[in-house]
C-alpha cells in the first residue's frame, strides 16, 4: 500500500514510518523544511514538502495514495502559543482536504486524536466515547464524517504521554523541562489525579493496524497505563533531577507549566479493552514508570 503520512517528523512518526515500511508499504511524509526532510528521509520515507495551510499538497499527496495517516492532529505553533482552539481548526482544515482527496475510495484515513480533548469523564474513558465538536477535539468529528462519504475512516486516540527511551518527546518531556526550568517538579493539588501513557513504539503498530483493518468510523485507544498518578510522575522526575516535588497552587498553574496548565489538574484515565479485542493489538513495551527509572530519558 502507497501510503502518505502527515506529521512525518515528529514523535509518534518515527515508530509509525519504520512499523509501516516493515510491513511492505510504500511510504511518503510531509516535511515543512530541510531539518524534517531529513529526518523522513532517514525514516526509509519520500518527502513531500509542504504543511499544515498547503490544503492544495494535502489534497495532492492524499489523491496519490492508497491511505492515509494523519499525525499532524493539531497546528504545532498555535498550540505551543497556547491558542489550543486555533490549533484544532487547523486540524480540522487538513482533515476536510485529506477528505475531499478519498472520498468516494474507499480508501483508509487513520487520523491521531488526543484523549485528553474528551475531558474528564468522571471514570475511565472508552472508546465509544464520543469527542466535542468543538475545541481541540474538532478535528476528530471531522474524520468520523468521512464515513458518510465512502472513506475508511477512523481515529486512534493517543493518551497523554507517548514515550520512548532515550527519545522522551512529547508531555513526559515537557514535564522534565518545566522543571528544569522552574527548579521545581510540579503537579496540581494533590497530584493523585491521573493520565494514561502509551510506549511510542506501541502506539505505531497500532496505527499500521488500523491502517490495515479498521472499520470506517470507529475510534481506537492506543492506551497502555490505564492512568499514572501525577504525583507519582513529579516525584520520579524530581528523584532524578535532584529537585524537590511541589504541588502547585492553582492560581500558578498558568505560570508554572504554560500551555499543559488547562490539562495537568484533570483526572483523564483511559482504557483500551475493545481495541486490544478487535484489533488484536498487544502492548509489549514499557510502561511510563519504567522508562522514568532510567537515566536516559532525561537527557537533552
Amino acid at each position: 500500500m502507497r501510503v502518505f503520512v502527515t506529521g512525518a517528523s515528529g514523535h509518534i512518526a518515527s515508530a509509525v514510518i519504520p512499523e509501516l515500511i516493515e510491513a511492505g508499504h510504500e511510504v511518503s511524509g510531509l516535511a515543512r523544511s530541510d531539518r524534517s526532510a531529513q529526518v523522513v528521509e532517514a525514516l526509509g520515507a519520500r518527502t513531500v514538502r509542504g504543511d499544515l495551510s498547503r490544503l492544495d499538497v494535502l489534497r495532492q499527496a492524499a489523491g496519490e495514495a492508497d491511505g492515509v495517516v494523519h499525525l499532524a492532529l493539531f497546528d504545532a505553533d498555535e498550540m505551543r502559543a497556547g491558542n489550543m482552539a486555533g490549533a484544532g481548526a487547523a486540524g480540522a482544515k487538513a482533515v476536510a482536504a485529506l477528505g475531499d482527496a478519498l472520498a468516494g475510495t474507499g480508501k483508509p484515513l487513520i487520523s491521531a486524536a488526543a484523549i485528553g480533548a474528551l475531558g474528564p469523564q468522571g471514570r475511565p474513558a472508552v472508546e465509544s466515547d464520543i469527542a466535542p465538536t468543538q475545541g481541540p477535539a474538532a478535528a476528530e468529528s471531522v474524520v468520523l464524517g468521512l464515513a458518510e462519504r465512502s472513506v475508511r475512516a477512523a481515529v486512534v486516540r493517543l493518551p497523554l504521554i507517548t514515550h520512548s527511551r532515550p527519545n522522551r518527546r512529547g508531555f513526559a518531556g515537557a514535564l522534565i523541562d518545566i522543571a528544569r526550568r522552574t527548579g521545581m517538579s510540579g503537579y496540581a493539588g494533590d497530584g493523585t489525579n491521573r493520565w494514561p501513557a502509551v510506549h511510542t513504539i506501541d502506539a505505531g503498530r497500532l496505527f499500521r493496524l488500523a491502517l490495515e483493518d479498521a472499520p470506517a468510523g470507529t475510534r481506537w485507544h492506543a492506551v497502555h497505563d490505564e492512568g499514572v498518578p501525577l504525583r507519582d510522575v513529579a516525584e520520579t522526575i524530581g528523584e532524578h533531577l535532584g529537585l524537590p516535588a511541589v504541588s502547585i497552587p492553582d492560581e500558578q498553574l498558568p505560570q508554572h507549566f504554560g500551555f499543559l496548565s488547562t490539562l495537568v489538574a484533570f483526572d483523564l484515565p483511559a482504557v483500551s479493552t475493545a481495541t486490544q479485542s478487535r484489533l488484536h493489538w498487544t502492548p509489549t513495551h514499557p510502561r511510563l514508570m519504567d522508562d522514568l527509572a532510567y537515566d536516559d530519558f532525561y537527557t537533552v
